[in-house]
């Protein structure tokens, strides 16, 4: 018999993991641990996607005659425990990469070790595991280009098939799920969508029958609905990355022409993007905290708690920068093109250090992943690996009326804007303050200036270079 240990791969079907514990032979026993030490890096709505997820997990189990065990505690005592409990004589569990999951995983390693338990770390979340894509020198990229090259050039696995009810353990548990009160979490302000394989399915295939098609022209237009929304299933695993990929490969060869067939290929980017920041992370875990991208003297960032929190509500007087943080409040969730652009103007419009929009991103979205969203933060910051130039700064302005320019997105989370001439609304900074208090009295007046801003960015960083 064997144990498998769920962590981030909340759901049966398409289960490496799970597969290869099935494999083993002797039945399988589910079981997800509530870690502290995990949950002290989470923030409510990722706790209540999770919740939900494993809602839908357990009750997948029961309908096939097994049941998904619930504990909380140490994995290192728990997981050993419940291994001899069962007298499994072994356990899986799908890979995670973190420095945390990685120094989790090894005590567990070591704990089996010392209670003779095999056990057995297998790929799941990515295609291909960090280190198999490097240079022709044999290094880890740190260019997203080559190493995309390469990641497409690899062969996919297809999906895995999910155990039948024969080859599940007929065990049962009546210890309910807890709740986010009792694992020290308030309820999430915003909107948490369904956490469910059911829920992720729907949305891939409503996204692969018409929306994929004009991903590579549209993906960046926040108000036209022209993504997947699957980040928050392929960050806890309610959806397998050959699940999703095989429905691409589906939609690329359904494709009317090739551009749309090209529009396909871009949206892949995104999944090998995922595997780039992986494959960053893997190798260098101090990222977290640190920056990747190495400057001469230290980065002087501003220390100002009241431009930052008028960042986080959604007050900067910048329309496009309070939609994204208000979007971020209500749904957990921003669009992409967004995110970039509240990072940037935290970090060369405020002068913040990027490690507290990472913080604040790590509480709010329910799609938070460490190696995608440091990466997003450091790019966007010009510390970390092929990062945006430092003299390249973004204009909120001008994103703004590129793509959202009709302010439908700004309107549909700044409320204060409604009605107000879309032009006046992407010229906010120029209008006098009789103009705003006439046509907006309600909405600010941005707190800082963007091209005094910018020059300032840009002398912190050279600076910084030492070329000052």
């Amino acid at each position: 018999m064997r144990l498998h240990w769920h962590r981030r791969d909340l759901r049966g079907a398409d289960n490496r993991a799970l597969r290869a514990a099935v494999d083993a032979g002797g039945g399988v026993v589910p079981v997800f641990v509530f870690d502290r030490d995990v949950l002290a890096h989470a923030g409510p709505p990722r706790v209540a996607f999770m919740l939900d997820a494993l809602d839908s997990l357990r009750e997948w189990y029961r309908e096939r005659g097994s049941d998904l065990l619930v504990a909380e505690g140490d994995p290192r005592d728990v997981i050993p425990e419940l291994a001899a409990q069962y007298d499994a004589d072994g356990v899986t569990w799908a890979a995670d990469y973190s420095g945390l999951a990685r120094e989790r995983d090894a005590a567990v390693r070591q704990a089996l070790d010392d209670a003779d338990v095999a056990r057995e770390s297998v790929h799941d979340a990515v295609f291909h595991e960090p280190g198999t894509i490097r240079t022709n020198d044999g290094d880890p990229y740190s260019v997203f280009t080559y190493f995309g090259r390469k990641w497409h050039d690899r062969p996919k696995p297809d999906p895995a098939d999910p155990p039948t009810a024969d080859e599940l353990a007929a065990v049962t548990d009546d210890t309910p799920l807890p709740t986010l009160d009792g694992l020290g979490f308030d309820a999430p302000e915003a909107d948490v969508p369904e956490a469910s394989p059911d829920a992720a399915r729907e949305l891939l295939a409503d996204f692969c029958a018409s929306p994929i098609y004009e991903y590579g022209d549209r993906r960046d237009y926040p108000a036209d609905g022209c993504t997947s929304r699957l980040s928050p299933h392929l960050k806890w695993g309610t959806i397998g990355i050959r699940t999703v990929h095989a429905a691409t490969e589906n939609a690329k060869a359904d494709a009317p022409d090739e551009d749309a067939a090209e529009s396909v290929e871009e949206f892949q980017d995104q999944l090998a993007w995922r595997e780039f920041y992986t494959q960053v992370l893997f190798f260098n875990p101090e990222v977290v905290t640190a920056n990747y991208k190495s400057y001469d003297n230290p980065v002087e960032w501003n220390d100002d708690p009241a431009a930052l929190q008028a960042w986080k509500d959604g007050e900067t007087g910048y329309p496009i920068v309070d939609a994204g943080m208000r979007q971020l409040r209500a749904e957990a969730y921003m669009h992409n093109r967004v995110r970039m652009i509240v990072a940037s103007f935290l970090t060369k419009d405020l002068l913040v250090d990027w490690r507290h929009g990472y913080d604040w991103f790590r509480e709010k979205l329910v799609d938070h992943d460490t190696a995608n969203d440091n990466g997003g933060w450091q790019w966007a910051a010009s510390t970390g690996t092929d990062a945006q130039p430092y003299f390249r700064v973004f204009n909120p302005m001008t994103q703004g009326e590129r793509y959202d320019p009709d302010a439908e997105y700004i309107t549909s989370y700044v409320p204060e804007l409604r009605g107000v001439d879309p032009e006046v609304i992407h010229g906010w900074h120029e209008c006098s303050p009789t103009q705003r208090d006439r046509t907006a009295p309600e909405y600010p007046a941005p707190i800082v200036d963007h091209g005094e801003r910018r020059e300032q960015a840009i002398a912190m960083f050279e600076r910084a270079r030492g070329d000052d």
